[in-house]
């Protein structure tokens, strides 16, 4: 019989997480700028347009970074203890957890951590039903904060995987704080698999977070749309642009939405006003060089233990070892 993967365990309460999203939204649209957390673009819908954002052929981080993990996934595999549990951080899809697992033979147990419980939960059943012997073990929770592992692996050895270019979405200062935690949650001897996108052509770039079809754009916009449907809100979401541009001396990719008119909008009986073409910035994507990442990483007690790249090197997969006294690949 086909093992089934149990519901995702949440930290956290619905009726908390939907109090801290209000709180979140509220004191975001109250700042000068106006931002909104990019967290809360993943709701099941926002999730599954991601999806369609990297199969787009503009968007090259997702099919770059498998091609990278495919030529080095037995590498990959090596960092891996007997019995060990893979940890992945922001799972989204399993696509490049799967191409991990087929080589990690001697892994007793995933578990994808996600802060969309309806998704994270889909994609965990699919994925038992293709390793019937791996046991599958969702949380539901924001990856960025602290979380309670299973109990289930709780004693073993772990290894930690965080594809994709996530961690960009981070402050600088924020990422050393994230890596400190996750050192904390897999455990002081555990290596660490981090996807890092790099510094390359602002044009490549630019096209990669303004396709053509527009699903980046409907992704961005999608963010009111959750506001609206969850906070009740009346955000007229036609009325804001996607925005997206390189900031050369950040080295990062902003993503604003702009409003096209002056307007006012009421949320959970707040009212703010936005003058035309004043932006809400929902997300940064920071871009580092392979010297600039392993610094901040240093600063959380990492090293970095083996670095791979495409040949272009517009992407990395970097394995993030224990300072002291570290394996190195």
């Amino acid at each position: 019989m086909t093992a089934l993967a149990r519901p995702a365990i949440r930290p956290q309460g619905a009726r908390n997480a939907a109090t801290a999203f209000a709180a979140d939204v509220l004191e975001g649209l109250a700042a000068t700028p106006k931002r909104l957390p990019a967290k809360y673009f993943y709701d099941e819908a926002g999730s599954r347009l991601f999806e369609r954002i990297t199969e787009l052929p503009e968007y090259y981080p997702t099919r770059t970074e498998l091609r990278i993990l495919e030529s080095s996934a037995e590498s990959i595999a090596g960092l891996a203890d007997p019995g060990a549990a893979l940890i992945e951080f922001g799972s989204g899809s399993t696509a490049k957890a799967r191409l991990l697992l087929r080589h990690m033979v001697s892994v007793r147990a995933y578990v994808p951590v996600d802060i969309s419980a309806e998704f994270v939960n889909g994609e965990a059943a699919r994925l038992q039903a293709d390793f019937p012997a791996l046991r599958v073990l969702p949380v539901a929770a924001d990856f960025t904060g602290a979380f309670e592992l299973p109990a289930a692996v709780k004693a073993g050895p772990r290894l930690g995987f965080f594809p994709g270019s996530t961690i960009g979405n981070l402050e600088p200062h924020e990422v050393t704080g994230f890596l400190r935690r996750a050192k904390r949650a897999l455990g002081q001897a555990a290596a660490f698999v981090v996807g890092v996108d790099l510094v390359k052509d602002p044009e490549v770039l630019y096209a990669a977070y303004n396709d053509s079809q527009g699903v980046t754009a409907q992704f961005n916009r999608n963010l009111l749309v959750r506001i609206n449907r969850e906070l009740g809100a009346d955000f007229d979401v036609s009325a804001f642009e996607h925005h997206a541009f390189y900031h050369r001396e950040l080295r990062r990719i902003e993503m604003h939405l702009a409003s096209l008119r002056r307007q006012k909008v009421r949320i959970l009986s707040k009212c703010f006003e936005f003058r035309a073409g004043e932006t809400i910035h929902t997300e940064n994507s920071y871009k580092y060089t392979i010297e600039s990442f392993a610094a901040l990483a240093r600063g959380a007690g990492w090293s970095i233990g083996a670095v791979w790249t495409d040949p272009e090197r517009y992407f990395s997969v970097q394995a993030l070892v224990p300072e002291a006294g570290g394996r190195r690949i």
